[in-house]
């Protein structure tokens, strides 16, 4: 299975090489670097600890372990590898020079291999479930301890792994360690092969938020500076045809609340002129982050074009609509803005964060809608009510402290396996 699997990877070379080059022509970003997708270029390491984050969700969950990993192991240079340019920027907005950062190569075993010759990692952290067949490998290869972090596997993909069975089987069989968010991800682990002995469960430590402590304050300053006084919503880390809902339902808000504000945020920084076109094409009057002026009367939206902010845009909002879950992507963070105490809104695409979603909707802590209609209501509901919209931002913060402990649960994991050298 291995070797098919080799042959399948050196067929799609040519492929993906001219999709890369197709993205690099539409959007530089891509162009960062592109000699580390195909196996050089890396940076030279010593005592390096890697971590693995695939893009911005992903990086801003590792915040608290890369904190907690530096304090604890000091001699230990750490390095976070992305595939997305915007999780790379989002690495260089969170850490600056204090992390050394480059993309992860793909697939093909040469590539791999380069990799790791270069940057000699002596503990690998997958953040999540991102199953590699050749980079697993060369973990178990080289005796080098890898632990997959806040593991998750959907329900749905358990189908889609099991008829590739013996290429998973091999693949988490080199002494991987689970970190599992659940009992339930544990045990699909383990359908697959994954050792019981090695698979633990230790919760997800997107739960262990680590806000700034000035973030509520910079907050309050912005929507003063830039906002003023009125009711405020966002729409945070939306997608191609979300915007469109959203600002149908900003519409549909605003005949009602005539003052009400929508702070709209894209996933995708290449697509914010775009969504800057769009919203100008719906007739809304838009002030945009990049223009650093203020909103006056008439502004009905303020587009969040700029990377590493959306924290501080949710610490100015009283609600807070999370994206990627009106359209099948799957949603994003709800931890975030339910860690500031915003009543949370979210679509019914949230599979990326089923438990989650699934605690929230069960505990009465998020209104989940379906369509712009089901979010102008929701919204004209909280707006309207800033009571219901305080008891239910209270009982999403409640969700946030009680399922703390992710980060020290695996921390204990991690200290036989890195040692005691320094």
């Amino acid at each position: 299975m291995r070797l098919f699997y080799n042959l399948i990877i050196y067929l799609l070379q040519v492929p993906v090489a001219a999709f890369w080059l197709f993205r690099g022509i539409i959007n530089r970003s891509y162009r960062d670097r592109v000699g580390q997708r195909f196996g050089s270029g890396f940076p030279r390491l010593e005592r390096c600890i890697w971590i693995h984050a695939v893009s911005v969700g992903e990086v801003q969950a590792s915040v608290p372990l890369v904190h907690a990993i530096a304090r604890r192991f000091p001699d230990h240079r750490t390095l976070i590898t992305t595939v997305t340019p915007t999780g790379a920027a989002h690495v260089k907005a969170l850490f600056g020079d204090t992390v050394t950062h480059c993309y992860i190569p793909f697939e093909m075993p040469q590539a791999v291999d380069r990799f790791y010759t270069s940057v000699n990692p002596q503990l690998a952290l997958i953040i999540e479930t991102e199953i590699w067949p050749n980079l697993y490998r060369g973990c178990g290869v080289r005796d080098i301890p890898l632990v997959l972090v806040s593991a998750r596997i959907s329900p749905r993909s358990v189908g889609t792994y099991r008829k590739f069975l013996p290429l998973f089987r091999d693949t988490l069989s080199h002494g991987i360690i689970i970190a599992a968010q659940s009992e339930a991800d544990a045990e699909r682990f383990r359908s697959l092969g994954a050792n019981p002995v090695r698979t633990w469960v230790t919760g997800n430590i997107k739960f262990d938020i680590a806000l700034p402590p000035n973030l509520v304050a910079r907050g309050d300053d912005l929507r003063s500076q830039v906002f003023g006084e009125r009711p405020i919503w966002i729409a945070a880390s939306t997608h191609d045809q979300e915007e469109q809902q959203v600002l149908e339902a900003h519409r549909q808000l605003r005949e009602q609340h005539p003052n009400l504000l929508l702070i709209l945020v894209p996933r995708h920084p290449e697509r914010f002129p775009q969504v800057l076109e769009l919203i100008q094409q719906q007739g809304f009057s838009c002030v945009s982050r990049t223009e650093g002026r203020r909103c006056d009367d008439n502004t009905a939206v303020f587009l969040g074009d700029t990377m590493g902010e959306v924290p501080l845009f949710y610490a100015a909002s009283d609600i807070a609509f999370v994206g990627g879950s009106l359209v099948p992507v799957g949603g994003h963070n709800l931890l975030e803005p339910a860690a500031l105490g915003l009543p949370v809104i979210t679509g019914p695409h949230v599979f990326n964060a089923q438990e989650i979603a699934d605690m929230f909707v069960d505990l009465g802590a998020c209104h989940m809608v379906a369509n712009a209609k089901e979010l102008a209501i929701a919204v004209s509901e909280l707006v309207t009510d800033p009571q219901e919209a305080m008891a239910l931002g209270s009982k999403g913060m409640k969700i946030v402290q009680r399922n703390r402990g992710a980060l020290t649960r695996l921390l204990g994991l991690l200290e036989p396996l890195i040692g005691d050298d320094d």
